[in-house]
């Protein structure tokens, strides 16, 4: 692949990661877990030693308990970039990335070329879980910046990477025929991209009677990620397409952190992560239990990604091999009530969609809480939403949150996305 004799010529020593990565695969369950523990224990030592910025949030030294450890928000990270850098690595030698997730600030971090290398390994390993190679023809269906350098990068990466950019930003039926014509005229072996665009694309195909894979007979597969993929998302996605959908769940500060296999188990990272379930109070919690999913990066060197609070919430299922059982939506998704109460806004979100779907010819809506006891429903739809879908999101709203909310339903042409191109479904707009 292109991408990888680039990434070797530049340093990163792309041939050992896949060589430590299968050797740490075929270790016994009892030697890979004293394996990581080793390795967590050895990378938070690596950088409380060698890292100022890290060290001072220590209050009593380094402690004995992994529970002790500071648990690490965005902010902690979000600091000049060279004081963030762990001793003796030196920003001009390190893999420099920046995201701004959901939160919309940017932060800005850095891999050492191992850390990046065994990154690689780890995605190509999972890609062949299902018959896929990242030298594959890949319909990514992304954001990229709107002009400068950083649009020429992101061009020169899709070049390299054997892939086509299908930006997310317009969505219209003219646009999407356009994607159609795309997929007619090249050899697709999967798509990539965010949920919600991916489900506009399938909903535009079944209202057209096309199935994608009858236009590209190539297509072997859809990735979707970034955004959660409801059971009734991939439903939809795998008639609109005609492919198997697969579940990806990363940062890019991070890895992927979960990935399907063939049976739709969503597997955890476990060679370059550890994965934990907090609760408010940073306790760990038992298997099966919604909570704060903190992560650990076990290769990466260079800064000190050591039980970072990701902002998301899920459930785990540890074993021989471990398994995202929930992914619950963001921490910062919390529907707050008259009453006191909240809920998250996933699950506000699924309330009214359902109802949405039975009354209308929906393409997709988010809805923003703009005060206590108000919230408003942003609607694409080819017909007007009726008094009668209205009523019942209301009675839904009722029974299943509170009394006495108001609730506002705007039918716009689109739903604006911010510049990364990846939208959410529930937008808190209050303090």
């Amino acid at each position: 692949m292109l991408l990888d004799l680039i990434l070797s010529a530049k340093g990163y020593p792309m041939r050992q990661a896949r060589r430590d990565l299968k050797s740490i695969q075929q270790m016994p369950h009892h030697e890979f877990e004293q394996w990581q523990e080793n390795k967590r224990w050895e990378t938070a030592r690596h950088h409380f030693d060698h890292n100022k910025t890290y060290k001072s949030l220590f209050k009593n030294g380094f402690p004995e308990n992994w529970s002790a450890l500071p648990v690490l928000q965005k902010s902690n990270l979000q600091a000049n970039l060279e004081t963030l850098i762990t001793e003796p690595f030196k920003r001009p030698h390190l893999h420099i990335g920046n995201t701004s997730g959901s939160s919309g600030h940017p932060f800005y971090y850095a891999k050492d070329k191992y850390a990046h290398a065994i990154t690689y390994a780890l995605i190509a390993n999972r890609y062949q879980w299902h018959g896929l190679s990242l030298s594959h023809k890949q319909a990514r269906f992304y954001g990229i910046p709107l002009s400068g350098k950083s649009r020429w990068l992101e061009q020169l990466k899709d070049l390299m990477a054997n892939r086509v950019r299908f930006p997310v930003f317009d969505l219209s039926d003219t646009q999407l025929k356009r994607f159609l014509e795309k997929f007619a005229a090249n050899q697709f072996q999967y798509l990539y991209g965010y949920t919600s665009a991916l489900v506009l694309f399938a909903r535009f195909l079944l209202a057209e009677k096309i199935t994608l894979k009858t236009i590209c007979p190539s297509l072997k597969a859809c990735i979707v990620t970034s955004e959660v993929c409801s059971q009734e998302d991939k439903m939809l996605l795998e008639n609109g397409f005609g492919l198997p959908v697969i579940n990806e769940y990363g940062a890019s500060e991070l890895d992927i952190i979960a990935f399907a296999n063939p049976k739709n188990d969503w597997i955890i990272s476990t060679e370059n992560l550890f994965v934990e379930i907090l609760d408010d109070d940073n306790q760990p919690l038992p298997d099966g239990e919604v909570g704060k999913i903190v992560v650990t990066s076990l290769h990466n060197r260079a800064f000190p990604m050591v039980r970072y609070e990701i902002g998301d919430l899920g459930s785990l299922e540890r074993g021989p091999t471990t398994r995202l059982l929930q992914l619950a939506g963001r921490t910062n998704d919390v529907v707050q009530l008259p009453s006191g109460r909240t809920a998250a806004g996933l699950t506000f979100y699924y309330i009214a969609r359902s109802l949405l779907e039975s009354g209308a010819d929906l393409k997709e809506f988010i809805i923003k809480q703009t005060a206590i006891d108000t919230f408003v429903f942003e609607v694409v739809s080819s017909a007007p939403v009726s008094e009668a879908v209205k009523k019942d999101i209301q009675t839904a709203l009722n029974t299943y949150l509170e009394h006495n909310l108001r609730v506002h339903i705007v039918k716009v042409d689109h739903i604006q996305r911010p510049a990364s191109g990846k939208i959410k479904h529930f937008y808190s707009l209050i303090q």
